[in-house]
């Protein structure tokens, strides 16, 4: 496994593995872990980088302009090393190009750039995607933070919860083998409150095609908390394997094929598309407060 890149603010400090520019470590002032533990009976992931797929593709191939690529569950950005191409002490800069490989699978030239900036209590993720090419590059993208369930404050796992900054009425996307049903369900969030149970999950993950918070708090009511924040974030999951040690809130841009889509990924729905030479941006932070 390549060195994990190592950033602090005196108020938290993590570290970055540079498969996947993925954080592995999220600490407190005291060391306490507020990842995953990464126990393989569950999911070994950390916080993978979902690119340029969200989501399974329908039968594992997208198609651009008449032709099949084969594409892995989101994407291949998680199982590339990225470059580390800056690194201060609160700080750490990771970029992926395009290489012989990658263009087998997604014919565009690009670069993917993920900035980690600590400051205080705030770990802030900032992503930009570069078409490096002449064409209209179709692109999704994704995070996928574990957080540790419990978190490391004393609270029984069947307190936490997630509360939303606004009122979320609409119902959830059904999934099927990974892909997404026209069948919907009733959300289970009570006024903003997810009080979070292994139940929720029995069925694979909680999917909101369109979310109305740019934020969620995640947390036990009597202990520190996770303030969650992904502005201008259009859609989000939240999952686990139930019985893990782990909650995972995923802002999306994107999301998995329909189930039955043939369509080119240009018109698949979530795909957003980057102009010749232009720049897409976007990101998250996580707030520990005490």
């Amino acid at each position: 496994m390549p060195k994990l890149i190592e950033i602090a603010s005196g108020h938290l400090s993590a570290a970055i593995n540079p498969l996947g520019a993925e954080l592995t470590l999220l600490r407190d002032p005291q060391g306490r872990e507020l990842m995953t533990d990464a126990d393989p009976r569950w999911w070994t992931g950390h916080a993978p980088i979902l690119f340029p797929m969200v989501g399974r593709a329908n039968g594992d191939a997208i198609r651009i302009d008449g032709v099949a690529y084969a594409m892995k569950q989101h994407g291949f950005a998680r199982h590339k090393e990225f470059e580390l191409v800056a690194h201060e002490a609160a700080r750490a800069v990771f970029r992926l190009t395009d290489n012989e490989e990658t263009r087998a699978v997604y014919p565009f030239a690009f670069a993917l750039e993920v900035a980690f900036t600590l400051s205080a209590a705030t770990l802030e993720v900032a992503v930009s995607i570069e078409n490096r090419g002449d064409a209209v590059m179709p692109s999704s993208f994704g995070f996928h933070p574990a957080f540790a369930w419990p978190l490391p404050y004393g609270a029984p796992r069947d307190d936490h919860r997630i509360v939303f900054e606004a009122e979320e009425p609409e119902r959830l996307k059904e999934i099927r083998d990974g892909l997404i049903a026209a069948e919907t369900r009733a959300s289970p969030i009570d006024g903003r409150t997810l009080r979070l149970s292994d139940e929720l999950f029995a069925a694979d993950a909680l999917v909101w095609d369109r979310i109305h918070s740019s934020a969620v708090t995640y947390g036990a009511p009597e202990g520190p908390q996770l303030d969650i924040a992904f502005p201008d974030t259009p859609k989000l999951g939240i999952w686990t394997r139930p019985g893990a040690h782990y909650i995972c809130v995923e802002p999306w841009h994107g999301i998995a094929d329909p189930v039955g889509f043939t369509g080119d990924f240009r018109d698949k729905p979530g795909v957003f598309e980057i102009a010749p030479r232009g720049e897409w941006t976007c990101s998250m932070s996580v707030t520990l407060r005490s």
